[in-house]
């Protein structure tokens, strides 16, 4: 399956449906299944942006920053397209300039479904993202959070995972919003998660 590294908070922002479009210096032809990788950087390191602080700080579905995964696949979703950010989109010059920033469609084809597209960010998104001209949209739908999440060394670009090779599992999801991290025995170095120890349900 396809991958695509992204820092906390944001990655967890795209996997509890608060972030649909991740900004990129790049676009892709790729569309379909992708998996959401956390980075390791601690989001604890990362500056507090206004839209940060009005977004992202405090949200509920988000949860504490200290206790969000990091190194790992927290989320499976479906790249649906690829737009192109610009000042004043659109063919209509009337409508267009009164648009600061939006983002086309990359359809070349006249006769193409898609062709003339474009779309206004949110507040939200433009807070969340880097919507500066001449970079790319990525739009990501149908996200579903996963309930265990593999320790997977992140990469540059758009990488592939393999979902059928072992994982090792060291954050899980418990009661749909508590992220808890594996401990481990001193004596014996075995990984285990004190809600299932203490009759948790996973």
């Amino acid at each position: 399956m396809k991958a695509i590294t992204i820092r906390q908070p944001w990655a967890g922002l795209i996997a509890v449906g608060e972030k649909i479009y991740e900004t990129r210096s790049w676009p892709t032809k790729y569309r379909g299944p992708i998996a959401i990788h956390a980075g390791k950087s601690s989001p604890l390191r990362v500056p507090i942006t206004p839209g940060l602080e009005e977004y992202a700080n405090h949200n509920e579905k988000l949860g504490s920053w200290l206790w969000l995964p990091c190194g790992g696949i927290i989320a499976i979703g479906e790249l649906v397209n690829c737009w192109y950010i610009v000042h004043h989109p659109g063919t209509d010059v009337d409508i267009a300039k009164n648009i600061d920033i939006g983002a086309e469609s990359m359809v070349e084809d006249k006769h193409a479904p898609g062709f003339g597209d474009y779309f206004v960010p949110t507040p939200k998104e433009v807070a969340l993202g880097d919507w500066t001209p001449g970079r790319y949209a990525w739009e990501i739908r149908n996200v579903r959070i996963l309930e265990q999440v593999p320790q997977v060394k992140g990469q540059l670009g758009l990488w592939n995972w393999d979902e059928n090779a072992p994982q090792d599992i060291e954050w899980k999801l418990y009661n749909g919003k508590d992220w808890v991290r594996a401990a481990r025995d001193p004596f014996t170095g075995e990984k285990y998660f004190i809600p299932d120890k203490e009759g948790g349900k996973t």
